[in-house]
């Protein structure tokens, strides 16, 4: 028990030191020597742990997503049909609460393997989501299930990005929640400001 409060502790270290010299120096200027010295551990306590600082980054990119889908379920679950905005607002908070994890991944750092692994396990899931809604309420999908997924993810990753590379949100999580529900729901022409045809 010791020992896995002892590790917790240890790759929670390596995973925050990661995160604020990235921020600081970027992810290719870092060295192993670099993040272990900022952990306060010894370069063989790291390597007991990753084998590398991609490995590292990739586990707290994974990290990252799992306590999302964690705080996402429950707004996932509860609503039947969908579009209630709800998930998205989780994300956005998820976003606002996790801000510089979320800095590193969304900028591409480490040659944006970890957005490319953020945008690909989102999509999947959403994708799933979205199979399972169409076929939950016996409606056919006019798009397919896996382009529609890349679109609204893609959305939500240009809002996500513009959202915390900013010290002070633009605007509340609620707010681009809201917006982002009506775009969905309603679509772009009639988000532009033109009246829906018929």
């Amino acid at each position: 028990m010791v020992e896995d409060r002892r590790t917790k502790r240890t790759r929670r270290a390596l995973s925050d030191a990661l995160v604020a010299l990235v921020l600081e120096r970027g992810f290719t200027a870092l060295t192993v020597e670099d993040i272990a010295e900022r952990a306060d551990v010894a370069r063989a306590t790291f390597y007991s742990h990753v084998q590398g600082k991609e490995e590292l980054f990739a586990r707290v990119t994974s990290d990252l997503m799992a306590d999302l889908a964690e705080r996402t379920r429950p707004a996932i679950t509860e609503n039947a049909v969908g579009f209630t905005g709800k998930p998205l607002l989780e994300l956005l908070r998820h976003a606002h609460d996790e801000r510089d994890r979320y800095r590193i991944v969304l900028r591409g750092e480490g040659d944006g393997k970890p957005l490319h692994m953020f945008m690909d396990s989102l999509a999947q899931a959403v994708a799933e989501e979205f199979r399972v809604r169409a076929e939950r309420n016996g409606v056919t999908p006019r798009i397919d299930a896996e382009l529609l997924a890349r679109v609204w993810v893609g959305e939500q990753i240009a809002v996500l990005q513009w959202w915390v590379s900013q010290d002070t949100p633009p605007m509340p999580a609620e707010e681009v929640s809201r917006m982002l529900l009506d775009l969905a729901m309603y679509g772009r022409y009639w988000a532009s400001g033109f009246d829906l045809p018929g």
